[in-house]
């Protein structure tokens, strides 16, 4: 018996707490996750790292027992200042000299970057101007653009997703729930074809030194605006047409992360998926709010009824006034 009721509470208790326990175990696997992530990252980048750096202290040893009248010191203060230019953009490379990155279209290209979020950071101001504009550039614009982004998103969703699954719910007599997952999952089909494998293919012919994989990661870094700047189109040596090149890389870019916001808006428009979000919210206790309400309705009444009280207190004290006044005009009248 003793037995039976300890479980019964304890199913009560987690029952009534599910919602934290659901919240415990969404933070416990997300940190598991990033260990997760950790783990397969430096197991498999970190030998070719090791196989890199062996290689180019073989490659600075062979160049300074071939050029003996420079000492190691001199070759590091170079390549120093070479790495630095390098971080902002610039290469010392013959091959990369004709390649300006701030005439007009590097520039239209560097602000999309810098409005959606993505960064790849192989162009950078160089100027306390530049990096001052930049921020204050920024403060305005991601929020501009998160507002036009959700106004477009919202608009598309509406034509694209919302109307056609009502059209086969109401037309054709299908479930709704059905119909919005069948919907969705094609959606991002399309998506996924016109804005990865697609591109994937274009850039892999464009780019030298791209091959299909490569061009296909540039593409998912992009749109789902990580930006790790590794890979960049337009940066080859002689590109041809590489200012339209650079104003179709940017029209890409805005219009793959609107696809992107609209299937995500799609699937999260799921009723099974809301559900599953649901059970790591905060829920409100109805017995709480119907209190605060009453509180509240209770405070309002008592200020009404303490006005009304008020009021009549005034008229109270105004009466004697006003009566004594009316039988001594009373009073006088009936001498005359």
């Amino acid at each position: 018996m003793l037995q039976s009721l300890a479980g019964s509470s304890c199913v009560r208790l987690v029952e009534r707490h599910r919602s934290a326990w659901c919240f415990a175990f969404l933070v416990l696997g997300y940190l598991l996750y990033l260990v997760f992530g950790a783990v397969v990252f430096s197991s498999v980048e970190l030998p070719y790292e090791d196989l890199l750096r062996q290689e180019l202290r073989k490659l600075k040893q062979r160049f300074l027992e071939e050029h003996k009248c420079l000492s190691e010191q001199q070759l590091e203060q170079f390549l120093v200042r070479v790495l630095e230019a390098s971080n902002y953009g610039v290469s010392v490379l013959s091959n990369a000299s004709g390649n300006w990155n701030w005439d007009f279209t590097s520039a239209l290209f560097f602000a999309s970057t810098v409005l959606s979020t993505t960064g790849y950071g192989h162009t950078v101001p160089l100027s306390d101007g530049g990096k001052a504009f930049c921020i204050i550039y920024s403060v305005i614009g991601i929020p501009f653009t998160l507002l036009f982004l959700t106004a477009v998103v919202q608009r598309i969703t509406v034509h694209v997703t919302r109307r056609p699954v009502l059209y086969f719910h109401i037309r054709w007599g299908f479930s709704k729930q059905v119909v919005a997952i069948i919907h969705a999952v094609l959606l991002g089909f399309v998506t996924v074809s016109c804005f990865f494998f697609i591109p994937a293919a274009v850039f892999s012919i464009l780019e030298d030194d791209w091959n299909f994989l490569e061009s296909f990661y540039f593409c998912f870094i992009s749109l789902s605006t990580i930006g790790l700047g590794d890979y960049v189109p337009g940066e080859g040596y002689n590109q041809k047409f590489r200012e339209l090149y650079k104003i179709g890389i940017t029209c890409y870019l805005l219009l793959g992360l609107i696809a992107m916001l609209v299937v995500l808006e799609t699937f999260c428009e799921l009723h099974e998926l809301k559900k599953f979000r649901k059970m790591f919210y905060v829920k409100k206790d109805k017995d709480e709010d119907q209190v605060h309400i009453m509180e509240h309705d209770q405070l309002s009444f008592s200020s009404i009824t303490d006005q009304a009280a008020g009021l009549k207190e005034d008229q109270k004290q105004n009466e004697p006034f006003v009566t004594a006044q009316a039988s001594t005009y009373t009073d006088g009248s009936a001498n005359n």
